[in-house]
């Protein structure tokens, strides 16, 4: 049952408890679950790294030409993924969770325990050369700017855990509201934004004190959050109340909610700062705001269910990751039209760029 607010605001903005001593797991158990397979490394070039939660596994498709040119596993139920800043690894999200349709009533399965964590990919030649210790049911997560740590959501523990990835040690974990989802970290290293679905939250976190310093109160399910290159700005999507709230920096304050047609889920920020794309779930599109006036310029249809979403760091292209259809959508920025749609896994979750 969710927490009382006024208790949870309370423990959010005054409690943490540091974890230095963590042990990690045994290095022979960090890729047992997932076998070895041969490849040629990829050439270089851009690629989107999709994570497919059905199947377990990770797609590479090629920007160039539109092609996935690879399949691998990785372990269960992978959702967020990201690179490494020198994008020499990729890392994605594993939970031993069995997965709930959405409205079902059923009583949950026991969870396999052994399989959380976070895979570290080898981008170059796709092997799974680690598993990291990452909490209970990690989800979404973020790198620090400088690479060294991650923060990852705990969604089964209403926690967040930081994990310093030189020690492979959970240095902290970080009480959340219930069912904390997605993870962002300011382009300046100074925040971290975690939202919270049940409690209609999103935590700020201090990165220098690792501590909880505020919370937004914003409802609607919260599921993702971005922050503007220029620091002016960060941007929540919620997905219950059909809304984006724009939050102004440095005082982490609602400046504006914008109404947008579907269910808000993922979201993603041109790499000049102009424009916001936000996937809508069973909207079946990704909207587009223009980050100057904070309004809706345009809407594009995609495939089903959209929710992880990538985009070039030239700003041209989309990559828009489509669960129930089993496919990813690739949109042109410009034309503000999908030009085509690559056959990945089962269920498509999330999708990171790797130059």
């Amino acid at each position: 049952m969710p927490r009382a607010l006024q208790a949870l605001f309370a423990i959010l903005v005054g409690a943490c408890s540091r974890h230095s001593d963590a042990p990690a797991p045994p290095p022979s158990a960090s890729v047992a679950a997932v076998p070895a397979v041969a490849r040629a490394p990829l050439p270089k070039g851009l690629h989107a790294f999709v994570s497919n939660e059905g199947s377990g596994d990770v797609t590479v498709i090629d920007v160039a030409s539109g092609q996935a040119v690879a399949t691998f596993p990785v372990g269960k139920r992978p959702r967020g993924i990201q690179r490494s800043p020198d994008a020499a690894h990729v890392y994605v999200a594993l939970s031993g969770n069995v997965a709930s349709p959405p409205g079902s009533t059923a009583a949950p399965a026991p969870p396999d325990v052994s399989a959380h964590g976070i895979a570290v990919i080898d981008a170059r030649t796709l092997a799974v050369v680690d598993r990291l210790p990452a909490g209970s049911d990690p989800e979404q997560f973020a790198l620090g700017v400088d690479g060294t740590k991650l923060y990852v959501a705990n969604e089964d523990t209403a926690s967040a855990s930081v994990i310093d990835l030189a020690t492979r040690h959970i240095e902290a974990t970080l009480p959340m509201g219930e069912e904390p989802e997605g993870v962002a970290t300011s382009p300046d290293g100074r925040w971290v934004y975690v939202t919270s679905e049940a409690t209609g939250t999103v935590a700020v976190v201090d990165v220098k004190t690792v501590k909880v310093v505020k919370v937004l109160s914003l409802g609607g399910r919260p599921r993702a959050a971005a922050f503007l290159p220029d620091m002016s700005k960060a941007y929540v999507t919620q997905e219950a109340g059909g809304t984006v709230t724009v939050v102004g920096l440095p005082g982490h304050e609602v400046v504006k909610t914008l109404k947008i047609e579907g269910r808000p889920m993922g979201i993603v920020i041109a790499p000049d700062g102009k424009t916001v794309y936000v996937s809508t779930g069973r909207g079946g599109t990704v909207v587009i705001l223009d980050a100057t006036k904070d309004e809706v310029v345009g809407t594009v249809p995609v495939g089903e269910r959209p929710w992880g979403l990538a985009v070039t760091p030239d700003g041209r292209t989309l990559f828009v990751a489509n669960g129930p259809s089993n496919d990813v959508s690739i949109v042109d920025a410009a034309t503000r039209k999908e030009t085509g749609r690559v056959k990945v896994g089962t269920r498509p979750w999330g999708v990171v760029i790797v130059p």
